[in-house]
């Protein structure tokens, strides 16, 4: 009688998580659909890249930099892992909303939500979208864990026309049916907990979103300077654009090299940018630093070395501060040491 009940339960619960199903089944699945169905988004090189769009990570990812860094330096393994976790996506958003081996299928919701969170949850310019998309799909992938998939789902169909497989303990947690678990409630609490302890922290330390200032680092570029080189001939600078929004570059209109009193000794506008010499660019990753029709564009997460002549200016070592004017009327300076 207790079986039937708490089948009968699992079967409502289930039911009841139709759309959620559903709707999260489709967010992954539309992933393999837009790159690959609706467009190539899988080809290193052309636009639209999505392992461009993975380099906007990086600057401010928490916790998986490492991981983030080491793939946009190397292109071969950035690619394999992009047609991987395309795939993934794939077969879990399309078997989620099947109903097909549901509870194996939340464990990679749950983990190719905990990747959204962790790498882009910083992201967002006119609300928190990616740290919504990473908490809530972590949430959602635990849901359908304890629920199982109910009517209208292929793990519900193997229950009822009694599969062998489907009696087997294994099934039951990879599947859907009776939790096999003698106090859910243990489960429930220290995962809900465990989840939104995670909501808060990621909030507070993406967006100062629980307490103190609020901040959004996708508003406004940011360019950090580093590893001033001068010598007779030229100076090389790194720059690594690092805060802005990732759907456009920050467009630099403006180079100047001042002395220390703040005299201009040599000034590159934006046509000269547009027409900045590639062989002067060393990109670092594959969000790439270039010139462009008005400009020079910087994406967001690109590191680049530039080189500027200096065989126009009499006294070299007179050169004393760099600095780095956006489109925006941003500005950003550092001294030679």
């Amino acid at each position: 009688m207790k079986n039937t009940l708490d089948s009968r339960s699992y079967d409502l619960a289930g039911l009841y998580t139709l759309s959620l199903r559903l709707v999260i089944g489709w967010t992954y699945f539309s992933a393999f659909w837009r790159r690959l169905v609706l467009e190539n988004k899988l080809t290193p090189d052309e636009a639209g890249y999505i392992g461009e769009k993975f380099n906007h990570f990086l600057p401010n990812a928490l916790g998986i930099k490492p991981i983030i860094e080491y793939l946009v330096t190397h292109p071969d393994a950035l690619e394999t892992s992009m047609i991987t976790f395309t795939i993934i996506e794939a077969i879990v958003g399309l078997f989620i909303i099947l109903g097909l081996f549901t509870r194996l299928m939340s464990v990679g919701i749950f983990g190719l939500a905990m990747g959204i969170l962790l790498g882009s949850g910083w992201i967002g310019t006119t609300c928190l979208d990616e740290w919504q998309i990473g908490v809530l799909g972590i949430a959602g992938g635990f849901v359908l864990f304890l629920t199982g998939s109910g009517n209208f789902s292929l793990d519900h169909y193997f229950i009822k026309t009694n599969k062998k497989f489907s009696q087997k303990k294994w099934f039951l947690w990879l599947g859907s049916g009776v939790l096999p678990l003698p106090n859910p409630k243990i489960l429930v609490l220290a995962g809900s907990v465990f989840i939104f302890g995670i909501t808060l922290y990621t909030n507070q330390y993406f967006h100062g979103g629980v307490w103190g200032t609020l901040h959004n680092k996708s508003v406004k570029p940011k360019i950090e300077i580093s590893n001033v080189l001068l010598t007779q001939s030229d100076v090389t600078f790194e720059v690594y654009r690092t805060q802005g929004a990732d759907v456009y570059g920050s467009f630099l209109i403006g180079i100047d090299l001042l002395d220390k009193n703040g005299t201009i000794l040599k000034a590159l506008d934006l046509k000269d940018l547009s027409k900045f010499p590639k062989e002067n660019i060393r990109n670092h990753y594959v969000a790439k630093v270039q010139p462009g029709k008005h400009s020079l564009i910087i994406p967001l997460g690109a590191k680049a070395d530039l080189t500027v002549n200096l065989n126009d200016i009499l006294i070299k070592g007179e050169v004393h501060t760099i600095r780095l004017t956006d489109i925006s009327g941003i500005e950003w300076t550092a001294e030679i040491q």
